[in-house]
């Protein structure tokens, strides 16, 4: 295992920041810790990444000892905090070559990694100059440095526009298919494009742990479709799988199926078999974000 986290507490005073928490990452797994602000992401990354140490139980990276083995555990982990930290007033590959003495890497390895996070056209620019997604490269390069078989990012698309986000997400994916990847956000859509499984905190505590592919598994989808006249709902209930049809506004309509097919095509067919013009076709994956919502809800 990459990482396994064994009933884990941490206590800031009387408040319980994370509350017996337990949970393991196999190697080369992208997983998302997905939760609201305030449930404790950031509290479990900083305890496997060294920075803070749990009130109580163990955890291990690498087979390391977050507490007695720290230096073992950090020369393995590339961590990329919520907030990156970065010396803006330095050029970007005099940032990483500072970094890369710190680490003891040769300075090969920098090329190395500016090639891999796509910095070759920013390299020659200071900091200072470079977009929020670049910086965010830069970020990532340096969490790279040393070659860790285990990255961990905090929020690594905060911020980020959306032709950044694209990049950001397909760089991070790259990267999971050599590395283990834990990543941690509040957005459900940056779990769907990028990882493997997700972990749900909430208020301290894991109240759901799923492969993606079983929460696909035999989920229902919804198809939001506007036609350009009142169509009956009794006439769209022909369509395949479906197994309800409801009218939200005007002439828009919600259609349920009991599939995770993408079944957006058959609806397509459907109109123009039937003489029925398209004004908007989308789908409504409901998925993650119901049981972020039912998971995370306060009650």
């Amino acid at each position: 295992m990459s990482i396994e986290v064994q009933h884990i507490t941490k206590l800031y005073k009387d408040q319980k920041a994370l509350d017996d928490i337990s949970f393991k990452v196999k190697n080369a797994e992208i997983v998302g810790f997905l939760g609201p602000n305030g449930a404790g992401k950031s509290t479990m990354m900083k305890i496997l990444t060294t920075y803070i140490e749990a009130s109580e139980g163990t955890a291990k990276v690498n087979g390391f000892d977050v507490n007695s083995d720290k230096k073992k555990v950090q020369s393995s982990v590339g961590y990329l905090p919520e907030h990156n930290p970065l010396y803006t007033d330095l050029y970007v590959k005099e940032y990483l070559n500072f970094n890369a003495n710190v680490y003891g890497t040769s300075k090969s390895r920098i090329d190395e990694v500016i090639k891999l996070t796509g910095l070759s056209p920013e390299a020659h620019k200071k900091i200072s100059q470079l977009s929020k997604g670049y910086r965010q490269r830069v970020g990532l390069a340096n969490a790279l440095l040393h070659n860790p078989e285990v990255l961990i990012l905090d929020e690594p698309t905060t911020g980020l526009d959306p032709n950044q986000l694209v990049d950001i997400r397909n760089l991070i994916k790259n990267i999971g298919k050599e590395k283990t990847v834990f990543l941690s956000t509040h957005i459900m859509q940056e779990v769907e494009a990028m990882c493997d499984r997700v972990i749900i905190i909430n208020k301290g505590k894991i109240v759901a742990d799923k492969y993606l592919k079983d929460l696909r598994a035999g989920q229902e989808q919804i198809v939001i479709v506007e036609f350009d006249y009142r169509v009956e709902d009794a006439f769209l209930l022909k369509l395949p799988k479906v197994t309800s049809v409801k009218n939200t506004h005007d002439f828009i309509y919600e259609i349920t199926f009991s599939t995770s097919e993408d079944m957006r095509s058959h609806v397509f067919d459907f109109a123009h078999d039937n003489g029925l013009k398209i004004l908007q076709l989308h789908q409504k994956n409901t998925s993650l974000e119901s049981l972020f919502r039912e998971m995370t809800s306060s009650t």
